[in-house]
Parts: C-alpha cells; sequence; structure tokens
C-alpha cells in the first residue's frame, strides 16, 4: 500500500492520505473525529492538515480493521484499546501479503507474456 520508511518527508496532506489509502479526505476527518488520541494531524493556518508518519501509521490500523476486516468503528476502538500491538502485528501481515500478491501477478504477468 505505502512504504513511509523510503519518504523522507515529515508531513503530509490530507489529500496525500487519502490517496495512500484511496478513501476520501472526508473520511479521514471522520476517522480524526472518532479516534481523537490516535489520529491527531497538526492544524496550520486555514486548518490545513498536516499528517506525520505515526498519524498515516494510526489510519493504517483503522483502515485495516473497518475497510479490511469489516469491524464497526466501536469494534475497532475496542480492538485498539484492548490490543493494540495484535492489530499492528496482524496490519503488517496483512501489508506483506499484499505485497507478495503484486509480487506473484507480476512474475504471471511475465510468464503469460513469455507463452
Amino acid at each position: 500500500m505505502l512504504n513511509l520508511e523510503k519518504d523522507l518527508k515529515m508531513y503530509y496532506s490530507i489529500s496525500e492520505v487519502a490517496d495512500m489509502f484511496s478513501v476520501n479526505e472526508s473520511l479521514l476527518r471522520y476517522w480524526e473525529k472518532e479516534f481523537p488520541t490516535m489520529i491527531q494531524p497538526k492544524k496550520s493556518g486555514g486548518n490545513i492538515r498536516q499528517y506525520k508518519k505515526e498519524d498515516i501509521q494510526n489510519i493504517r490500523l483503522v483502515y485495516h480493521l473497518v475497510k479490511e476486516r469489516g469491524m464497526t468503528l466501536d469494534g475497532a476502538r475496542k480492538r485498539l484499546k484492548v490490543n493494540k500491538g495484535a492489530t499492528v502485528k496482524a496490519s503488517e501481515i496483512v501489508d506483506r501479503l499484499k505485497g507478495i500478491r503484486a509480487e506473484l501477478d507480476s512474475i504471471r504477468k511475465e510468464l503469460d507474456y513469455l507463452t
């Protein structure tokens, strides 16, 4: 999905973050209200949101629970409160598996092209 480790930026705009997760900016603002202790973008003049890497990692967790696992916001909140560590690991595993799948798809396309 995204690799923040290679990126040297300190802050990301709401549109950049929305693109990373293929969601609307309004959803990010909504999640910010629903998870106020986890998602706290810096707001500059004119209420322009600037997301740090930590905010994006927390958004990734919410995205994983809500969009990929199909949990409700209340269920996601409870899960993160009870066992955030396990959720982080599960999210990382899902991201790795998506990367492996993309690589396998690429190999398959290459093989299809050669035959």
